[in-house]
């Protein structure tokens, strides 16, 4: 089947429908489909009979199907013979790199947790054997489903005919653009790329990411010079691998969902050659309610007045019966001589009940008894700073029940004083799995410290309210068991909010 006799509404396998042609280009043409079984879109890559590199791409495919990190888009199936070779994968919608820098540079700490997402999928995809070879801004996409997704592992190296003797090399500089990208808003090469504009140069030399940005911290421009300007290393050794950038950018908060204003649905553009992708801003996480004016009288808007005035009606109806019932329950009150206003009880003082604030914490710490003491304590107070993109984590252990290591890890608050405490609410990872206590005391000691809450298989946001009146200085939030997290486990919280009605 040839590429010019493929046309909207053809049928690959007996069930991928063809429905938009998203992009073609040098022989290949990459499609919007429906996978009219399972009743998902879907892209299809088909290709021209003169096209020279089919079954490498589909070999590659292939390959690329055993991938299972979710922060890679997965093949779903790959078939070549006589005219009717394609590719099929999964469809994915977001916004690639070049859309979340339309208004600038990002966040230093969102760009990094961006790419270390990034970093950590390729590595996997390294360990199978598995290379990317060509990162471009569209490559990377934070999907509206707030993940990251790596698009093109494999089979666009293979579309375009990528070859390399060092690929971990290739895709730990890959990597290194990216971050440059996300934290300057130009790209470090030749020519301007997906829009982006070409980064400065001294000397002949592209200037650091802090020589671009203000406010890009040091430790950033250095994993950067290190990925991807070797120029400018002056001793930095090289990161020569995805596992290397993962590694170097393990500390970085991990992205989360930032809310956006509604608006249509996106447009489908063409992101990578084998994969589809639709872009466009997602709506807020928060629903928003769309008031529409009334029609005026005698328009087309008859079944809602109709509706509305019938509504009207009852809401009128209502109202009358609640004040004859409050009518004829006074009256009754009036006329028994027999019934009394209920009469305070002497000394008796009556108030509204004290309302819980919520109180920020002095301090915010990593704390591992157990252990060497601390627990990524330069993250910690990233958790009571008011942000919810930004995130404390625990080490990376082997084993949701901590490696064997120790019995848990967890974040301790410094509350300034004792204080009664009504209730902490953190927000944790999405991931299923966490068993977490909330230990209240004013030691900052774990046996000083009472466990006054749990919650077991936490995720998401959690709130722990002590059983019973809980007060003191110090509240820790102690993970005794940790989600996974692509093949890791370790405990997150992205923010703390603790509430008292006041000083103990």
């Amino acid at each position: 089947m040839s590429t010019s006799a493929v046309e909207p509404g053809t049928r690959l396998a007996d069930r991928f429908r063809l429905e938009d042609r998203v992009s073609e280009a040098d022989g290949a043409t990459h499609w919007k489909a429906i996978d009219e079984i399972l009743a998902r879109p879907v892209g299809v890559l088909t290709f021209a009979p003169d096209f020279p590199r089919v079954q490498e791409v589909v070999t590659a495919a292939r390959a690329a199907s055993r991938l299972t990190d979710p922060r890679l888009t997965q093949v779903f199936d790959a078939a070549q013979d006589d005219g009717r070779s394609y590719v099929v994968s999964e469809w994915v919608t977001g916004d690639t790199l070049v859309d979340l820098l339309a208004a600038g540079p990002l966040e230093p700490e969102r760009a990094a947790g961006l790419v270390a997402e990034a970093a950590e999928a390729l590595a996997h995809a390294h360990e199978a054997g598995l290379y990317h070879l060509c990162l471009r801004p569209d490559h990377l996409v934070w999907t509206t489903g707030n993940t990251v997704k790596v698009l093109g592992v494999a089979v666009d190296a293979a579309l375009s005919g990528l070859t390399t003797d060092q690929p971990a090399l290739d895709d730990a500089e890959g990597l290194g653009r990216l971050l440059y990208a996300g934290l300057t808003g130009h790209w470090p090469g030749d020519e301007q790329e997906g829009g982006l504009p070409a980064a400065p140069m001294i000397d002949g030399h592209f200037c650091s990411p802090r020589q671009v940005t203000a406010g890009v911290p040091s430790y950033l421009d250095t994993v950067t010079i290190r990925a991807c300007l070797p120029e400018t290393r002056k001793g930095h050794g090289a990161l020569t691998s995805p596992a290397e950038v993962a590694e170097s950018l393990s500390g970085v908060a991990r992205p989360m969902p930032i809310p956006m204003p509604y608006s249509p649905a996106p447009s489908v553009t063409a992101a990578s050659p084998s994969e589809g992708l639709d872009t466009g801003r997602r709506p807020a996480t928060t629903p928003q309610v769309v008031h529409r004016p009334m029609p005026a009288g005698g328009g087309n808007g008859g079944g809602g007045s109709v509706l509305n005035r019938v509504l009207m009606t009852v809401v009128v109806l209502l109202v009358i019966a609640a004040v004859g019932v409050g009518a004829w329950t006074i009256g009754r009150s009036l006329g028994s001589p027999g019934t009394r206003e209920a009469e305070p009880t002497p000394g008796a003082t009556t108030s509204a009940p004290t309302q819980a604030q919520a109180v920020k914490p002095d301090k915010a710490s990593g704390f591992d008894p157990l252990g060497d003491k601390e627990e990524k304590a330069e993250l910690a107070a990233l958790t009571i700073d008011g942000k919810p993109s930004t995130l404390w984590k625990t080490d990376n252990y082997n084993s949701a029940e901590l490696g064997n290591l120790k019995d848990g890890v967890g974040l301790l608050l410094d509350m300034g004083k004792s204080m009664q405490i009504s209730d902490v609410v953190a927000t944790l990872a999405d991931a299923p799995g966490a068993d977490v206590e909330l230990k209240v005391g004013d030691k900052a000691d774990l046996s000083s410290l009472k466990t006054v809450a749990r919650e077991k298989d936490a995720s998401g946001k959690v709130t722990f309210k002590p059983d019973q009146t809980a007060s003191g200085q110090y509240v820790l939030i102690w993970f005794t068991r940790l989600p996974a997290d692509a093949g890791k486990f370790h405990g997150t919280i992205y923010e703390v909010v603790v509430h008292s009605p006041g000083s103990a």
